[in-house]
């Protein structure tokens, strides 16, 4: 008999959130899964799956306790991926830290509590990401780099990343730090996330819209030769479910942090990207209003990680640059997959 898996997806109503429930419902390494989606608005689930959907307000401490008491019993696994995006975070302090901290910390606690109450450690997945860094940085990001970070948003990941290490250390869960790149391209409405603009410079004119570059004034700026660390989304939910699978021992970082595989990019070579496979009227769609916030916040992220680590690990990286990626979400924009 297949072994039951139950897993919880926090923010499950997001972009990312369905297409990971997805993922795992096709993952052939969890034959028998009960998924548990949450959201602040309620999720869909896929078809063909077994799924507890609910509304939840995670600043809500008894809320949180709920994701624990569905019908499908005590989750194996958590994906803590719901909050705040980083500008959102910037512009509006608290509500960040309510968000961002507070309510993870709530879901990491009842991960504590019902794990411990079943006799296992729950699998707590966190996302994370390159905003945790800042200052002067090497060329290369490594491992041993330290995070410091220059917004708010990166602080609030950066303290949710100490407690789960800390939780992981004293054996209250099994805690898995996945530090993600900027995921391009992003399907949907435009996000409030700082880096959002990488993906609706691609997203909309492909979709005949007009969009704004809040990088530089021209095509012609030397600021569209900042440069960011990517992935495709393809890739990035592929390594969301080998974190799933790795044996807890196989990870040898005393963190638990891994900074998941990307690319390095720059806003021109995205640019040009598009130009490459949709044309220079494509292009024109992108206008350009310069936003040093925005800027100021894409500046302070690293750009190049070493990857020796997260690949040693078995997690994948995309090969070919944007091009492919670009090229990948035109198609599927075509077929209506979007």
């Amino acid at each position: 008999m297949a072994q039951t898996s139950v897993v919880l997806i926090t923010g499950a109503a997001g972009w990312l959130g369905g297409l990971l429930a997805k993922a795992l419902r096709d993952d052939n390494q969890t034959p028998d899964l009960h998924l548990i989606l949450a959201d602040v608005v309620k999720p869909k689930a896929p078809q063909d799956t077994k799924a507890v959907t609910m509304k939840a307000d995670l600043t809500d401490p008894s809320q949180v306790q709920s994701l624990f008491q569905t019908e499908f019993g005590i989750p194996d696994t958590v994906y803590c991926m719901h909050g705040i995006m980083s500008r959102g975070s910037e512009d509006n302090f608290d509500l960040g830290i309510k968000v961002n901290f507070d309510s993870v910390r709530a879901v990491l606690d009842a991960a504590r509590q019902y794990g411990s109450a079943a006799g296992r450690l729950i699998k707590f997945i966190f996302t994370s990401g390159g905003a945790v860094y800042g200052g002067a940085l090497p060329d290369i990001v490594t491992p041993s780099t330290i995070a410091t970070p220059e917004g708010a948003y990166g602080m609030e990941k950066l303290a949710i990343e100490l407690f789960v290490n800390e939780y992981t250390r004293r054996g209250f869960i099994d805690g898995r730090i996945l530090r993600l790149p900027t995921i391009i391209v992003r399907s949907g409405v435009p996000s409030g996330a700082t880096s959002g603009f990488m993906s609706a410079i691609i997203r909309e004119p492909l979709m005949g819209r007009e969009t704004i570059c809040p990088i530089g004034d021209s095509l012609d700026s030397p600021e569209l030769d900042l440069a960011a660390w990517v992935a495709s989304p393809t890739t990035t939910i592929k390594n969301f479910i080998i974190a799933k699978h790795i044996p807890a021992e196989k990870f040898t970082s005393h963190t638990g942090v891994v900074c998941l595989p990307g690319f390095s990019t720059t806003i021109r070579q995205e640019l040009e990207a598009l130009e490459n496979v949709a044309g220079k009227d494509t292009v024109r769609l992108v206008q350009f209003r310069h936003d040093p916030v925005n800027s100021r916040i894409v500046k302070s992220w690293p750009a190049r990680f070493d990857i020796s680590y997260p690949l040693s690990l078995g997690f994948l990286v995309d090969e070919g640059g944007m091009v492919p990626v670009v090229a990948q979400f035109k198609r599927d924009l075509e077929a209506g997959n979007l």
